[in-house]
C-alpha cells in the first residue's frame, strides 16, 4: 500500500516539474538551456555570466516548485489536490518573475539575465525561493 502510493506521487510529481520548467521556459523571453548549454565556452565570459545568472534564475523556479510540490504532497488529500496546487504555484512563480520585470523598471530583467548580469539571476533566485516558500505555507486544510 505505501509502496503504491509512494510511485503513484512518484509518477505524478515527475511530469509535473517537467511541466513547471516547460512553463518557466515558454512564459521567459530567453531560451535557458540555449544559454546553459553554450556556458561552457571558458573563451567567452559573456556566454559564462549568462549562463550563471539563468542557472540561478531558472535553479531558484525549479527549488521554488520542488518546495511548493513537498508541501502540496503533505498537505493534499488526492493526487488532484496535489496537481492543483502545484499548478498555482507554478502560475504564481511565473507572475513574480513578470511582476519582478513590472516593479523594476531600470532593471530589464528579460534583458539583464540572458546578458550576463548575475546579481540579477540571484535575486530571481531568491524571488522564486520566497515565493516556494510562502506558497508552502499557504497550503494547510
Amino acid at each position: 500500500m505505501y509502496l503504491m502510493n509512494f510511485l503513484m506521487y512518484l509518477g505524478v510529481t515527475i511530469p509535473l516539474m517537467i511541466i513547471s520548467m516547460a512553463l518557466f521556459s515558454v512564459t521567459t523571453p530567453y531560451k535557458e538551456f540555449k544559454i546553459l548549454a553554450d556556458g561552457d565556452d571558458l573563451d567567452n565570459l559573456r556566454k559564462v555570466s549568462a549562463a550563471k545568472a539563468v542557472a540561478f534564475d531558472l535553479g531558484g523556479k525549479v527549488l521554488g516548485t520542488a518546495i511548493l510540490l513537498a508541501s502540496a504532497i503533505y498537505h493534499s488529500i488526492d493526487l488532484w489536490d496535489m496537481i492543483v496546487w502545484t499548478m498555482t504555484g507554478t502560475i504564481s512563480l511565473i507572475i513574480v518573475y513578470w511582476l519582478f520585470e513590472l516593479l523594476t523598471p531600470a532593471i530589464k530583467v528579460r534583458q539583464e539575465i540572458p546578458n550576463g548580469n548575475i546579481a540579477v539571476g540571484i535575486f530571481s533566485f531568491c524571488l522564486s525561493v520566497a515565493t516556494g516558500i510562502l506558497m508552502a505555507s499557504l497550503i494547510s486544510y
